[in-house]
């Protein structure tokens, strides 16, 4: 051949070669063949692999070895590559590639070994690897056997165990055709630790021991992982600080055990009100004072005690004054003491007073049962003779309730529940007015009160909370008077209503929350409430039997600030237009 036609051949080739270079082939597509424990699209996932990708000549060797990995971890350690097709294009820019596998038999992890020196005494049971062993072997299963025995350690008093893989026999056994697996584990279990002092570190104003009565936990004991887990749920639980840290463990220079404990304080006494004035509507009336003032000391002096003060003006003739004080581990029991004095003005009709005290035994740290007494009056303000108000009534009711609280936190959950049963009998004398008894009226009355509440709280993803409520109401007796009945409306049941709009002797409500959290105790939430209420008839007094269902929908924010929990949201209720809607706003208070 001349010597200038090799020069044109050279430059050509040189030419298409520089054109591959700057135009590399890309895979159009992988597919694998023959695999039947997996599915493809795990095997490919394994391969690391992506359509698109620049297609190389080492890349076949790189999926082999990428996808043998992954089969070997899950215990195909016999997987065989039979057939592989690599097609081009018809302009060689694309490529489409095919493997063809033989997975064979899974290995089967026959036994796992704890291998100790002979100064270790031996502290694991021998059948505690039983579960683990006799199923198809893989890493995780391992790794999974390995952690629950570290957790084991740990909540046994050794922290700082170490276990390391000594040795992984692979086994063919020929009479079954399959590979078995034998693992020995180096067990070294370290001393055996306790908490010997508890250190708590940014309480400026909550007392040490305030802290420590609600942990439950003790100086000596042992060490437990577990019961450490749990404390920052009880720490938050109180309500006294910000989202608690997890408590950090170490050993001094003394080979003493330290727990820290690290809070920081919250502002815990907080004040909710709006103050309005009602100007006269003729020159004959006077104007009047209405509005909201809602005081709670949650810390008194930072022992943990509490108090509360409540007063409502609804209108002109009607408010409601609250007291309440709580005395918590009396005498250094698990045992709180609470006092309620409550009186209600309910328009021209009556005045309702009740004074209770109960004893709650903290059972635990997430049940608790109570015990109540409590004294109620109920006094008609307006006996016109030709008009018939309430009855001049006294009672005395006692009841029990039932409380279990494993909530993350009281203030913003992101899982568990809080649940209360109570039953309450109400022994009810009517005293007056007289022109209103007649022979046939009952003046010696028993009522029974029964209530059921229930909040779940689930977190279905990173800041998205799930949170349902449902809650129950039910009176039962002979008479039933307008004091006697429960409310339903408002805040703290069914929003997109006023307060306490309804009335019944059977009452019900759920709330559907779904929140998205802006930080640990500040979010913002879509809401919708059910409700329904049933009042009997009363021939007697002519008042006609009513129930209805209603429901409300909206959305709000809650806001954590310096001076509590801050919410607000706007609710309609069924059948309601834009302009019908309700603002619900206050400090969350949970006294």
């Amino acid at each position: 051949m001349p010597i200038h036609k090799r020069k044109i051949l050279f430059i050509v080739f040189a030419s298409l070669l520089q054109i591959f270079t700057i135009f590399p082939q890309q895979i159009q597509s992988f597919d694998i063949e023959g695999i039947k424990d997996f599915s493809a699209s795990e095997v490919i996932a394994w391969a690391q692999v992506n359509t698109g990708q620049k297609y190389t000549a080492d890349i076949i060797d790189s999926i082999k070895k990428n996808i043998s990995i992954a089969y070997n971890d899950r215990g195909y350690f016999n997987i065989k590559f039979v057939n592989q097709e690599i097609i081009f294009s018809e302009d060689s820019s694309k490529v489409s590639i095919k493997l063809f596998i033989e997975e064979n038999s899974p290995a089967t992890l026959r036994n796992i070994n704890i291998v100790l020196t002979d100064t270790v005494q031996n502290i694991i049971e021998d059948d505690f690897f039983e579960q683990y062993e006799n199923r198809n072997f893989n890493k995780f299963l391992l790794e999974e056997a390995i952690n629950d025995l570290l957790l084991e350690m740990e909540n046994r008093g050794h922290p700082f165990a170490q276990i390391k893989i000594q040795s992984l026999i692979l086994i063919y056994d020929s009479s079954e055709s399959k590979y078995l697996v034998d693992v020995n584990l180096l067990f070294k279990p370290s001393d055996e630790r306790k908490i010997d002092k508890i250190i708590f570190s940014g309480n400026t104003k909550t007392k040490d021991y305030v802290i420590e009565r609600e942990l439950r936990i003790k100086k000596g004991e042992l060490y437990s992982q577990k019961k450490i887990d749990e404390l920052t749920s009880k720490i938050n639980r109180l309500g006294f600080f910000q989202a608690a840290e997890k408590p950090d463990y170490y050993v001094n220079s003394k080979n003493e055990g330290i727990l820290l404990i690290k809070v920081k304080e919250k502002h815990t006494n907080n004040f909710d009100g709006i103050i309005g004035y009602i100007p006269p509507r003729t020159e004959s009336e006077k104007g009047f004072i209405t509005g909201l003032v809602n005081i709670s000391m949650r810390n008194l002096f930072g022992t943990g005690r509490a108090a509360a003060f409540r007063w409502r003006r609804f209108n002109r003739e009607s408010q409601e004054l609250e007291l309440k004080y709580l005395e918590p581990w009396v005498f250094g029991f698990p045992i709180n003491l609470s006092a309620n004095l409550f009186q209600r003005k309910q328009d021209t009709t009556y005045v309702q007073r009740m004074l209770n005290f109960s004893l709650e035994f903290l059972a635990t740290e997430n049940i608790s049962a109570s015990a109540l007494v409590e004294t109620e009056s109920v006094i008609p303000t307006d006996n016109g003779s030709n008009r018939f108000t309430v009855f001049n009534s006294s009672l005395v009711t006692t009841g029990l309730e039932l409380k279990v609280d494993t909530r993350d936190d009281i203030y913003s959950p992101q899982s568990g529940y809080y649940f209360k049963s109570s039953y309450f009998f109400s022994k009810k004398n009517i005293n007056g007015p007289k022109q209103f008894i007649s022979a046939s009226t009952l003046t010696d009355l028993n009522l029974q009160k029964l209530s059921l509440d229930l909040r779940a709280y689930y977190k279905i993803f990173a800041n998205n909370v799930i949170s349902l409520g449902l809650n129950a109401r039910e009176l039962r007796g002979s008479l039933f008077e307008e004091s006697d009945l429960f409310r339903l409306g408002g805040t703290n049941s069914l929003r997109g209503y006023e307060e306490d709009q309804f009335l019944g002797s059977r009452v019900f409500w759920s709330n559907l929350e779904y929140r998205f959290l802006l930080e640990r105790r500040s979010y913002f939430f879509l809401f919708f409430d059910t409700g329904y209420f049933l009042r009997q008839e009363d021939n007697n007094r002519k008042i006609p039997r009513s129930e209805a269902f209603k429901y409300g929908y909206g959305l709000g924010i809650n806001l954590e600030t310096q001076l509590g929990m801050f919410a607000v949201s706007f609710a309609l209720g069924k059948g309601d237009s834009f302009s019908d809607g309700k603002i619900h706003f206050g400090i969350i208070n949970d006294f």
